[in-house]
């Protein structure tokens, strides 16, 4: 399987080509195609993830369905049959991968919602003793678990620039302390019920992202929902804290990354073949746990 890192579709009005999908405008919606690019420390990789897309764009339209109740979300359709006909001619490209959705005003930040201390997180908590403004216990070990989950927000960076993790108290600033705290609750309603589902079969979420949109009818949840590209997903049966852990996400290729000891700017290295395929096992594994569904190809 050859992995598809463009998406072209030289007939639509191409709206934008972010670190992951493809989005171009179809009459009042959008069609957003996830493609199999990968990227880590802010930056895209020139290696794609054969399959990738898939797991992404269905993992999330099944969470979107599952998580409904709480937030309205952005996606009309993952149906080819209810794409515009004049996309036929695109089958091949959009078959699995692709997802018809409303248009939203997104909001400028990402809401990320921690359950454990990890990643960025940790290092934060290392050098500072707390994430996003949040101070937290001292003497807390790597991969505990917190008391209670936190959201802490953090910029959106574009490709080769660093997210930063801010305080709730700037998030406000940004976008108004109403709407804020309505991102920070539904992202933490979110969390909860994902991470119920996660452990009964034995996932555990250590922290999850969030992306929000609004239309004329309220907030939306939109982007993608609880895949291997936006959360740290552990097996539940090797949890162990005070330590790294292995992971069913991009956490293993960051893990390459650190060990070959890319200094982080471009360009990005390749990967090699068998972190290639270590990826590709992990997205379908937890994919499979997660919805007990084999994936469509």
């Amino acid at each position: 399987m050859k992995a598809l890192l463009k998406a072209e579709l030289p007939e639509l009005k191409l709206v934008s080509r972010g670190k992951v999908r493809d989005i171009y405008a179809i009459g009042m919606d959008l069609l957003m195609i996830a493609t199999d690019r990968i990227s880590a420390f802010d930056h895209i990789l020139p290696t794609g993830i054969p399959g990738k897309g898939e797991v992404l764009t269905q993992l999330s339209a099944f969470w979107f369905r599952k998580l409904a109740d709480v937030v309205p979300n952005h996606m009309i359709s993952t149906d080819l049959a209810e794409f515009p006909e004049d996309l036929s001619e695109y089958k091949k490209i959009l078959k699995g991968r692709s997802m018809r959705v409303k248009r939203a005003e997104m909001f400028p930040v990402e809401c990320v919602v921690r359950g454990y201390i990890s990643g960025s997180g940790w290092k934060d908590y290392i050098r500072t003793g707390s994430i996003g403004g949040i101070t937290l216990t001292p003497g807390m070990r790597e991969s505990e678990r917190l008391s209670e989950p936190i959201f802490t927000p953090a910029t959106k960076a574009a490709d080769g620039e660093h997210d930063e993790n801010i305080s709730f108290a700037k998030m406000a600033n940004m976008i108004g302390g109403e709407e804020a705290e309505k991102l920070r609750d539904l992202s933490i309603e979110l969390y909860l019920r994902a991470s119920k589902h996660a452990e009964a079969r034995g996932i555990v979420i250590a922290d999850t992202k969030f992306e929000f949109g609004k239309n004329d009818r309220g907030i939306l949840l939109c982007d993608e929902a609880l895949t291997p590209d936006s959360s740290r997903f552990w097996p539940r049966d090797q949890y162990r804290a005070g330590q790294s852990q292995p992971s069913f996400d991009k956490q293993y290729v960051r893990d390459y990354l650190e060990k070959i000891k890319w200094n982080k700017k471009a360009p990005a290295p390749p990967l090699p073949a068998e972190v290639v395929r270590g990826t590709q096992k992990r997205y379908a594994e937890v994919y499979f746990m997660l919805t007990d569904s084999v994936l469509q190809q």
